[in-house]
């Protein structure tokens, strides 16, 4: 595929996202995923669960920044430009017409039933991405110990009604993860270290 066809496919698969998903970034996570890993495979689950964290993890909506994120990971600079454009232009033209009339487009019932529903789909949206998304983690005892853990924790501040910024999850899980692999690779070193100890052991006694 030439260049300026992968970026025009870039430019209209972010506006067919930023156009057709609403309730946020995270009701988007499972879009992009059904088009980035399904059906185009320009990434696999493993690299999207990494974007998912870089996007999150950033400063800025996590839509944009996954965008911006394929779009370099496809066509460089351009493709994270044309990404990101793509994926802002369909939010910028709703709200500014909305704004024109923000009062008289509140007040319409009609309008109210369907921010009712279409609430109600957000949520289906962000749960099933998420049962995905757990369906498909490396089940190791590190990994469902930090998700037992973070799952705790947010039940416990959402009963205390105690608000905790999502990214406070995210840092505590790069900690753990850091602390997982230090632990890991210690271990290791500690386990070569005594085979060749073990090794030169043997030497000694066959000398």
């Amino acid at each position: 595929m030439s260049k300026n066809k992968l970026l025009a496919r870039l430019f209209f698969t972010m506006l067919k996202i930023g156009l057709f998903t609403f309730g946020g970034g995270y009701a988007m996570i499972a879009l992009l995923e059904n088009e980035f890993v399904s059906e185009k495979k320009w990434i696999d689950h493993d690299e999207f669960m990494d974007m998912v964290a870089i996007a999150e993890s950033t400063p800025g909506p996590i839509a944009i920044n996954a965008a911006t994120w394929i779009g370099h990971r496809m066509a460089g600079f351009f493709g994270s430009l044309v990404a990101t454009l793509g994926m802002c232009i369909p939010s910028i033209t709703v709200i500014f017409v909305i704004s024109l009339f923000f009062e008289a487009f509140l007040s319409l019932r009609v309008v109210a039933a369907a921010f009712r529903g279409i609430q109600v789909a957000v949520i289906f949206l962000i749960f099933s991405a998420g049962l995905r998304m757990l369906r498909k983690m490396k089940k190791t005892p590190f990994t469902v110990t930090v998700l037992a853990v973070t799952a705790v924790g947010m039940l416990c501040c959402s009963l205390l009604a105690i608000e905790i910024s999502a990214l406070y999850y995210i840092l505590a899980g790069g900690l753990l993860g850091v602390g997982g692999y230090v632990c890991t690779a210690w271990r290791a070193q500690k386990g070569n270290h005594r085979q060749v100890n073990a090794r030169k052991g043997d030497g000694n006694d066959l000398s």
